[in-house]
């Protein structure tokens, strides 16, 4: 990956974690409730991350096979949880989505745990 792509990347990632997190904290009434909720069931009520992935996929425009690709080049290292979910999917395209926002959602959610568990180490609600 060139290292432009890689910044890009990076910038993505880091946006998706702040809209991510300011919604969950919204959403839950504040930080340790996010948290807690967002470990118990990250798409249970007041998370849904595979919702939000979608969404940030599409005003990002990555939801094609090109934008799937910059995600699976950042994220080569990375393992495929569930893979039922991908190769019920008719096109080559659409499994690279599917597996584009999978290992995104996976990164998403750690980075947002992180960023949260420094919210409150510093003192946030």
């Amino acid at each position: 990956m060139n290292p432009h792509e890689q910044q890009y990347f990076n910038l993505l990632l880091a946006m998706a974690v702040d809209r991510f997190s300011e919604r969950i904290i919204q959403r839950n009434e504040g930080v340790q409730k996010a948290l807690e909720r967002l470990r118990a069931n990250p798409d249970g009520e007041g998370i849904w991350l595979n919702e939000f992935v979608d969404a940030f996929f599409r005003d990002a425009l990555l939801d094609n096979p090109a934008g799937s690709c910059l995600i699976l080049q950042a994220l080569a290292n990375q393992r495929v949880n569930d893979l039922s979910n991908i190769v019920e999917r008719v096109t080559v395209g659409e499994m690279l989505q599917e597996m584009a926002k999978q290992t995104f959602a996976v990164l998403l959610h750690r980075k947002t745990e992180e960023a949260l568990e420094q919210t409150l180490a510093f003192g946030g609600e």
